[in-house]
């Protein structure tokens, strides 16, 4: 027997009072929440089930209403009890980016997927207490590199690496997070892509899965975008992209960089870091969680990886060392 799904019954009943619930699955997510479609009769919400021992919900709440303040479209939380982990949301439909993406409509999504992250990232700079997110500093860059080490290479792919391989990593791995620090900082969703943004019919998109969100670099989210782990574009067609979003950060007084060929640069780099972290969280969801849904898209992931580190001459120490490794087969 579900105890915590019989018990978010109960309390989603007390909640909305009198009257037929019913009640299904309404998503996966590679979290510990579980979320919930409740319909009540013409009314659909979403009752999220956050066990309180897995995480603290309270900085859901506070980002969810400071991103909605600023006219974004994320679920609004209306009623939260965090002593049981229940929360009963806004519902933004289950229409995935993801689903509806192809190269008839990715001008027009990406066009309004760009559009918010301008309104998120100028955020930054016109809200009062802008600074109540947590840094992404050194130490969680580094933590987040070093899951690429742990969970893909040593636990997935069983590779003993030798002292200069191990170097190698610990040398990418720096020069990756001095990369992501001297970009200019800005508030940062941290998951902003096709499975996490929904096709809605007004105020599109609908934003999902931001409690993870801080004050990082300003290419971070659009690297999420573009060179998204579950979709793939041409690099013209990427690049065309990240120069019409320098130009529009800059119009809306965001920092981004002294010209185009910094900010593309501040990008792949922070590509590779993103890729790389990706990569082992993937291989750690079959591993530890059990989830092996996501380890048909590493070969995508690394591949972005292998393609800009051969591109950059600080990176060729990783590409070369990816090469032997021979990342991609049976990933």
């Amino acid at each position: 027997m579900d105890t915590r799904l019989e018990a978010l019954k109960d309390w989603t009943a007390r909640v909305l009072g009198p009257g037929r619930l019913d009640i299904r699955p309404a998503s996966a997510d590679a979290s510990f929440r579980r979320y919930f479609r409740v319909t009540a009769g013409q009314a659909s919400l979403i009752a999220m089930d956050a066990p309180p021992e897995k995480g603290d919900m309270h900085s859901y709440v506070t980002i969810a209403r400071r991103f909605h303040a600023l006219g974004l479209n994320v679920p609004e939380v209306l009623e939260e009890n965090h002593d049981q982990g229940f929360f009963l949301i806004t519902d933004l439909g289950d229409e995935l980016y993801l689903r509806h993406l192809s190269d008839r409509t990715v001008e027009r999504l990406y066009g309004y997927a760009m559009g918010a992250l301008v309104v998120l990232q100028a955020g930054s700079f016109t809200q009062t207490g802008g600074k109540f997110l947590p840094d992404y500093d050194d130490a969680l860059l580094r933590r987040e590199l070093e899951i690429f080490r742990e969970w893909y290479l040593e636990r997935h792919r069983r590779l003993k690496l030798t002292a200069g391989q191990q170097a190698v990593l610990d040398e990418t791995f720096a020069f990756l997070a001095r990369s992501a620090l001297s970009q200019p900082r800005v508030w940062v969703h941290r998951d902003y892509h096709s499975r996490n943004l929904m096709v809605t019919k007004r105020n599109n998109p609908g934003i999902l899965d931001f409690q993870d969100a801080v004050l990082g670099p300003v290419t971070y989210d659009l690297v999420s975008l573009l060179r998204d782990c579950y979709i793939a574009w041409p690099r013209a067609q990427v690049e065309d992209w990240v120069k019409g979003y320098h130009e529009l950060a800059l119009q809306s007084g965001i920092p981004a960089g002294a010209d185009d060929a910094q900010f593309l640069r501040w990008f792949d780099l922070m590509g590779v870091q993103r890729h790389l972290k990706a990569t082992g969280i993937f291989a750690r969801l079959n591993h530890r969680d059990g989830k092996p849904g996501y380890l048909p898209d590493i070969p995508r992931t690394l591949g972005y990886v292998q393609e800009v580190s051969a591109r950059y001459l600080e990176l060729q120490p990783l590409n070369a060392l990816l090469r032997d490794l021979r990342v991609t087969e049976g990933a």
